[in-house]
């Protein structure tokens, strides 16, 4: 059976308030009002509406998945509609919304916490406010003023949804074979086309869904130089705010899936009549760029899921392995058959599961902390320092732990036998559900290639740098503990950067003329930086619990200890392995050629 998921507060907890800077982020402009009793009221309250409201609907979403009618109308599975309603009307959509929009206007970082708990509670029911942030974040940065005042209060609240719509059927990550078209027709635009792949394109949740979507204008450059981005209401909003005629626009159908059943998703319709009215944001052929601001959004909160889906699978896999008893264990001396959670290889792969998690976590939330500086500091060159690391780590905590989940969730099925293969005990879904995580909001080869291409070979490796720097001062201060556990952590987690600046300054010296050899080995690369500041952040929560051991009781410091070490043994260091491949590249790709 599907075991209940139950939000892990107290880690999230602890890296909010002792391993990620919280100070520098309370004190921003703004945020004044977020002390750490708020940050322990909101955590227990999402932990307790995603355990008891989203979680029942994660089972019931995969065997029922939407129904689409004739009437070209969306039915979403059992429960959606009256959960989504709560979670509406408890404020949680609203959490990190500007009050000028009237959001509470918290922390992202905050935020990405209790949007980890929807996704693991139902990562098919939060697909929806997910792509709705993206939206809001989209039109805040890019709109007009009247586009601003008409579309984002209600969807900062989450009275209407957002989508984003970019893939065609002949497009798929190639945009610049995007065709839909946008005419002008006076103060608007008619648009036609057709875009697959829509996440909740189409629903019953809100009265109107607020679409994005990707358009050429007449007269617009070849390539993806022409692409202008258009706010295309289901739904048109009448001057006083209330709803107008329905546009143009339908779903034609829902696509069936390997996972994220509950997740509607479209194939969109624009203009099969006279056109779809749609609005021009910002500046024509400007498309690409505006709908980066909702794409990196979107790959953050993806990464994000690979954790939320990776902590689902744990629970389930910790559950059975306590519960199913069969064979004597190798490590107790009674005769009797023992819980399989006591059998070494068992607990080999619940101890990688976890440490895992634990640290794919924490770079999110790293992220997200700094993403709240980038957005919120007052003086201009933090702000900048912090947004070069945030666009450093997006294609990392996107690729790195979306794979990571996979491989987790994989886990979590051999941990239970052949009662992983089958549906009953829900271990199945977790895997489903993760697989899509490589793929959607550009693939991991994607992310690899954006990590080395623009954040590391356009600046030399700077940004890289700085972060290396930041990784051996932990990684020297652990080395000066007394304490040998921690000294080999800290000749690991040293190991670890010398290694990664060492396949840095390789890519960076690399000529021109061998550049298809480099960018042989950017997934490899990117696991390689996934590994190392995995490292790098369970080493940082190690150095709170060192710091505050008033504030910190022992089983737990000891039990972060523990996986900081096992983290290092068993995915850093071998992970170093694939320096080779990364500097090998040219070599092992003529070789793969001739095949």
């Amino acid at each position: 059976m599907a075991v209940d998921y139950l939000a892990p507060t107290k880690d999230m907890a602890f890296l909010i308030k002792h391993v990620i800077d919280l100070p520098t982020i309370i004190t921003l402009p703004g945020y004044d009002a977020c002390s750490e009793d708020v940050i322990d009221a909101i955590l227990d309250e999402a932990g307790k509406f995603a355990n008891g409201v989203i979680s029942p609907l994660n089972t019931v979403s995969d065997n029922k998945p939407p129904a689409l009618s004739n009437d070209h109308r969306v039915t979403t599975s059992p429960g959606f509609t009256a959960a989504y309603t709560q979670y509406v009307q408890a404020g949680w959509n609203s959490l990190s919304g500007s009050p000028e929009f009237e959001g509470q206007g918290l922390p992202e970082l905050l935020a990405t916490a209790t949007n980890e708990m929807w996704h693991s509670a139902s990562m098919s029911f939060a697909l929806c406010p997910m792509l709705t942030a993206g939206a809001i974040h989209a039109i805040e940065h890019h709109g007009n003023e009247h586009q601003k005042a008409t579309f984002l209060p209600k969807l900062v609240s989450g009275e209407w949804s957002g989508t984003m719509n970019l893939t065609e059927p002949q497009a798929g990550s190639d945009l610049a074979a995007v065709t839909t078209k946008a005419q002008p027709d006076g103060e608007h635009y008619r648009l036609s086309g057709v875009k697959i792949y829509i996440t909740y394109g189409e629903h019953d949740l809100t009265e109107n869904i607020i679409h994005l979507v990707l358009a050429r204008l007449p007269d617009a450059p070849k390539g993806v130089k022409g692409i202008s981005l258009f706010i295309v209401p289901k739904h048109l909003v009448n001057a006083d705010g209330s709803l107008g005629a329905r546009n143009d626009l339908k779903c034609l159908s829902l696509e069936h899936k390997l996972g994220i059943h509950g997740s509607p998703t479209a194939v969109m319709s624009y203009g099969e009549k006279e056109g779809a009215i749609a609005y021009l944001v910002g500046q024509p052929n400007e498309g690409l760029s505006y709908m980066f601001t909702m794409m990196n959004h979107a790959r953050l909160n993806v990464g994000l899921q690979g954790v939320a889906v990776a902590e689902r699978a744990l629970q389930q896999a910790i559950w059975y392995a306590y519960d199913r008893v069969q064979g004597k264990t190798l490590l107790e001396s009674e005769q009797t058959p023992s819980p399989i959670a006591f059998h070494p290889d068992v607990r080999r792969l619940l101890a990688s599961m976890q440490c895992r998690t634990q640290a794919m976590r924490a770079l999110a939330y790293e992220a997200a902390a700094q993403l709240d500086i980038a957005t919120h500091h007052a003086d201009p060159q933090t702000a900048r320092r912090s947004q070069a690391r945030v666009d450093l780590l997006i294609p990392v905590v996107k690729g790195w732990s979306t794979e990571q989940s996979i491989d987790i969730a994989s886990m979590g099925i051999q941990i239970h036998g052949g009662m992983g293969y089958v549906e009953e005990t829900g271990a199945a879904q977790h895997l489903r559900d993760a697989r899509i995580t490589t793929i959607y909001e550009g693939t991991t080869a994607i992310q690899a290639n954006d990590f080395l291409g623009r954040k590391v070979l356009r600046d030399g490796g700077h940004a890289i740098g700085l972060l290396i720097e930041d990784i051996n001062q932990i990684s020297h201060t652990l080395m000066g503990y007394g304490d040998a556990d921690l000294q080999r952590l800290g000749q690991q987690l040293n190991e670890g950067a010398r290694i990664l600046r060492q396949v840095i300054d390789w890519a960076v010296a690399q000529d021109k003329s061998e550049l298809a050899g480099t960018y042989f080995g950017s997934v490899p690369l990117l696991m390689l930086a996934g590994d190392v500041l995995g490292g790098w952040m369970l080493a940082r929560s190690v150095m709170a619990c060192e710091a505050q051991p008033s504030a910190i009781d022992a089983d737990f410091a000891n039990a972060k200890k523990h996986a900081a070490l096992l983290y290092s043994d068993m995915v850093l260091m071998p992970g170093l392995g694939r320096a080779h491949l990364i500097q090998n590249g040219s070599k092992a790709l003529r070789a793969a050629l001739n095949l």
